[in-house]
């Protein structure tokens, strides 16, 4: 069965929302995200960061305009660049790739794009 990633749900104000991660979708990838130090303020929750980090890239909105409701967009986004040099990311690639091959859910197809194919000149 494919690993459905994102629920559709409705909100508080009754809109609906694709950007909450489901049950299923968590269990797999959410102890791939290191939990935060103990010290200093109280870290935002992992699956919250993740949400609004999908958010992002779903919208394509700048990291400022990320909606109150996922938490303060600034420690959103320091918590995506951390993952991101710890490479926690392409972990998360990796396992969701993993668990759609296994279910047989995952085709692959090469895409070859004219930009990076050499073209013999004439001339």
């Amino acid at each position: 069965m494919l690993l459905n990633l994102f629920e559709v749900s409705a909100g508080d104000s009754g809109c609906v929302s694709r950007d909450v991660i489901s049950d299923e979708a968590w269990a797999v990838i959410g102890p791939l995200f290191p939990t935060a130090k103990s010290t200093g303020r109280p870290p935002l929750d992992r699956r919250t960061v993740v949400e609004a980090t999908a958010w992002r890239f779903r919208t394509g909105a700048p990291w400022r305009d990320v909606p109150e409701r996922f938490g303060n967009w600034n420690t959103i986004y320091k918590n995506f660049n951390r993952w991101s040099e710890l490479g926690v990311w392409a972990k998360v690639l990796e396992k969701t790739q993993a668990f759609a091959q296994q279910s047989g859910d995952l085709d692959w197809v090469a895409s070859i794009d004219s930009t990076i194919v050499r073209v013999h000149q004439h001339g």
